[in-house]
Parts: C-alpha cells; sequence; structure tokens
C-alpha cells in the first residue's frame, strides 16, 4: 500500500481480531459471544483479551515492516512512499479473474528528479480560520462567560460545515456534560446548510434553521434542540420534498429535532437517545437505533428498523403501506397505550408550536380518527426488558407497602 502511494493504513479489524473477536457479526444484537461487543455482565465474562496483546501485535507488525523494508533498501516510511516501480505483477497467474489483467497502469511510476515530494510535504490547510464557528462562539461569550441568555441570527450557505460543532466544544470544555441551561444560546440561521449541521450539539444549544440542510443533520446530537422548516419564499408542501439530506441524527446520544419536511435515507441510524419528529423518510430509517423516540408524520422507505434493538417509533400510516416497509427480524408492532399517546400529542403539538407544520396542525386537529393511523414499533428484546424491570419495581414496591404496613 505504500509503494503505491499510502501514508497511513487502517488496520483497526486487525487490532479487533488480536483482542479476541470472531467476526460473528452480531455486533449490534448485544449477543458477542466473545465479550467484546455487549453490554450483558455474563457474556462480558468471556472476554480473554489482554492489552499485551495488542502490544505484541503492533511490535510483531513493526518488526516485519522493518525487515521487508530493509530487503527493499529503503529505511523509513517516507522513502516507500509511492515508489510503485518496486512492486512487481505475476506473470505465472493462470486464474480466470485476473489471468488476463494488465497492472501497468497501475505500476507505472512518473519520472521526478529528487525535488518533487512523493510525500506530505506540507500540513493541509482545512480553512478552520474561516469557519462561521468563529462567529457564533464570539457572540455567544455572555452564555459561556456567565450562563446569560444569547439570540443572534445568521445567514448560511452549503460549504458550511458542522455548524455548531466548535460551539459545543466551548459549551462541554465549560460546562461538562450537562451543558448550559436549555435554550441559553439560540441561533437562527436562513440558507442551505452544509453538511453535519448540528453536528454533536449539547445541551442549552437551539439551532433553528429556515431553508434546508445537507446530509449528517444532527450527526451526534448530545442535548441541543434542533429546528429545521422551509424557507419563508418556498411554494412547495413540505411534507412532499426532502428537506434534510441522509443519515441524519446519526449516533444521536440525546436532545431533541423537529423537522417540518421529509428527511432522506438512513434516518436516525444508531441514534441511542435523542426525540426526534419528521414528516416523512427514505430507506433504512431507524436502523440500528438503540435508544430514544422517533415520530416519523408520513411514508417511510424500505427496511424500516433493520437492527433496530432499542428506542420506541411511532409511525403515521395512513395510507397502509408502512408494514410492507419494515424489516421485521428485531421488532414487533405494539398497540398505542394512554402513555403513547400523552406523549404523542406533546410531541406533535411541540412540532406545530416550533416549525409552524401543517401536518402536525392536521394531525391534532383530527386526533381521534389520526391517532387509529399510528403504527408504534417497538424492539422485541427491549419490550422484554423493559417489562422485566416494571415487574421488579412492582414487586419492591409491594415489598415497601409491606413493610410499612407491618
Amino acid at each position: 500500500a505504500t509503494l503505491l502511494g499510502a501514508e497511513e493504513w487502517g488496520i483497526a479489524t486487525a487490532a479487533l481480531i488480536v483482542e479476541g473477536c470472531i467476526m460473528m457479526r452480531k455486533c449490534h444484537l448485544n449477543t458477542c459471544p466473545v465479550g467484546i461487543a455487549t453490554q450483558d455482565p455474563e457474556l462480558r465474562k468471556r472476554f480473554t483479551g489482554d492489552p499485551d496483546h495488542v502490544v505484541n501485535f503492533f511490535t510483531y507488525l513493526a518488526t516485519e515492516l522493518r525487515e521487508i523494508m530493509a530487503d527493499l533498501g529503503f529505511r523509513t516510511i517516507n522513502e516507500m512512499v509511492g515508489q510503485a516501480d518496486r512492486l512487481e505483477a505475476k506473470e505465472t497467474a493462470s486464474h480466470w479473474k485476473y489471468e488476463k489483467l494488465d497492472l501497468s497502469a497501475v505500476l507505472y511510476k512518473e519520472p521526478a528528479d529528487e525535488t518533487v515530494g512523493l510525500y506530505k510535504q506540507m500540513p493541509q490547510d482545512h480553512g478552520l480560520k474561516e469557519v462561521m464557528d468563529w462567529k457564533l462562539i464570539e457572540r455567544a461569550a455572555p452564555a459561556l462567560k456567565q450562563a446569560e441568555p444569547v439570540k443572534d441570527e445568521f445567514l448560511i450557505h452549503n460549504y458550511d460545515r458542522t455548524v455548531g460543532a466548535m460551539l459545543s466544544n466551548e459549551i462541554s470544555r465549560i460546562y461538562k456534560g450537562p451543558g448550559l441551561p436549555d435554550d441559553t444560546i439560540h441561533y437562527k440561521f436562513r440558507g442551505s446548510a452544509g453538511q453535519s449541521f448540528g453536528a454533536f450539539a449539547t445541551g442549552g444549544l437551539t439551532l433553528e434553521l429556515e431553508g434546508d440542510a445537507n446530509d449528517y443533520f444532527g450527526k451526534g446530537l448530545c442535548g441541543a434542540r434542533m429546528l429545521l422548516y422551509p424557507d419563508r419564499t418556498a411554494t412547495f408542501r413540505a411534507e412532499e420534498n426532502i428537506i434534510a439530506g441522509n443519515v441524519a441524527f446519526y449516533g444521536a446520544t440525546s436532545g431533541e429535532a423537529y423537522i417540518r419536511g421529509v428527511a432522506g435515507e438512513r434516518f436516525c441510524v444508531r441514534n441511542s437517545g435523542a426525540t426526534v419528529v419528521v414528516e416523512g423518510t427514505g430507506d433504512h430509517a431507524c436502523e440500528y437505533m438503540t435508544g430514544g423516540v422517533a415520530v416519523i408524520l408520513g411514508e417511510t422507505g424500505r427496511n424500516f428498523a433493520a437492527g433496530m434493538s432499542g428506542g420506541i417509533a411511532y409511525v403515521l400510516d395512513e395510507g397502509e403501506k408502512f408494514k410492507s416497509r419494515c424489516n421485521m427480524g428485531m421488532i414487533e408492532f405494539d398497540p398505542i397505550e394512554k402513555s403513547d399517546i400523552e406523549l404523542l400529542r406533546k410531541l406533535i403539538q411541540n412540532h406545530l408550536d416550533y416549525t409552524g407544520s401543517e401536518v402536525a396542525a392536521s394531525t391534532l386537529a383530527d386526533w381521534e380518527n389520526k391517532l387509529n393511523a399510528f403504527v408504534k414499533v417497538m424492539p422485541t428484546e427491549y419490550k422484554a426488558v423493559l417489562e422485566k424491570k416494571m415487574k421488579q419495581q412492582a414487586a419492591a414496591q409491594a415489598e415497601k407497602e409491606e413493610v410499612i404496613n407491618g
């Protein structure tokens, strides 16, 4: 890889094997047979890994690399980078898949003198000095220093990426995990947000966007509130158009978000605690979700809830197409209970208040009929855990009352 031009290598899977992984591909099921990717205490007892195993792996890797480098006549990695002419293709290959494969173009090295660098000669400028977050941090000084409320408005463009991430870092650095009190910093943006708008946004931060957003909207959301709705000049129907890109709320852990419009594919993948309301999604929504709540006031794509092991989803299925688009491997459909009704009504009312959603308004106006169209998606194992916990709490309460009553 280095001779072909690589200056870095990804070997995380190899290191994982060294720790004892046997590649069962059950990481999302909490049933890892060797105790690595699981929270089950009984399974974790099976873990036999040792830090020295990883140390030895990297020692052997470096030792063998040095031996090969010595054979090739190289003293450093930098000397090796891009020296593709030191590689040779096997001429005796007889397998039908590659017997006619010509690698000469891949192994060709452009002639160049010693003044031409084949490896990194200077650090890359990522343009961080110009990012919007510096302005956000500057305007948020009263909140960061004295936790005083701050409100401001900004124009945003699709080249403004990960807006809010650096600000969230400042909040976390000062106020740690809990962040600031709710809505201490309320920033409103207008325009088209670039990728990862609101990434890792933390507690006390409200990010309101009038316009649309690219992929990874709310990635890693961890406590903030995010609002998204079409521009005031838009003439399209929000509920029929995509307003947020793919993989929104990937890996979100907490916080809440309300989207007036449709999100792209892989919505809420690996969400573990955020509460999100949207008016439709693409394929693979709620994939590998482990916690939180997703309310979808419209149609979804196929393969909904694949690998979903936790959390709850409520889908407004007026066209009765939803159930055929679900991956039933780890979920089941549960009846809507009183607690669900209260939660749904509250979240849909929030959605109306924050975004002016017509879907939310019509749903609340015809609440009794709309309620019958909701489908509650509940992961089977998650449901079993909740039921077990409720029984334990009931037993503990009964025991407490028995002691009190003598």
